[in-house]
């Protein structure tokens, strides 16, 4: 696994953090509109965002003196490539179990 799939995955691990990027997938915020819906610190909040950011889920823009938080759609791509090799697992697992069970019907 890439150090960026490691550092993806460690951004989902937490369950506040994957619930922030439920609130991003609606709309951008920032760190004082996220942290309204946490009880906790707008410092908590931030180091949340960091983490996100830097496993690729999120983006950052700077707008004057307001930092936006988005969603980075395309930040997901290690996880669902990592998901993909275990896809074409099962599925060629389960190829094999349905051509054992034909050839046993015979």
């Amino acid at each position: 696994m890439t150090d960026r799939a490691q550092m993806t995955f460690r951004a989902l691990a937490d369950p506040t953090r994957r619930d922030i990027l439920q609130l991003l997938a609606g709309r951008e915020m920032t760190i004082a509109d996220v942290a309204e819906r946490f009880d906790m610190t707008r410092a908590a909040v931030k180091k949340h965002l960091t983490v996100l950011s830097d496993g690729g889920l999120i983006t950052v823009e700077t707008r004057g003196r307001t930092r936006v938080n988005r969603i980075n759609r395309t930040g997901f791509a290690p996880v669902l490539s990592w998901l993909d090799y275990f896809d074409s697992f099962w599925d060629d697992r389960l190829d094999a179990l349905k051509s054992a069970i034909e050839k046993d019907r015979q």
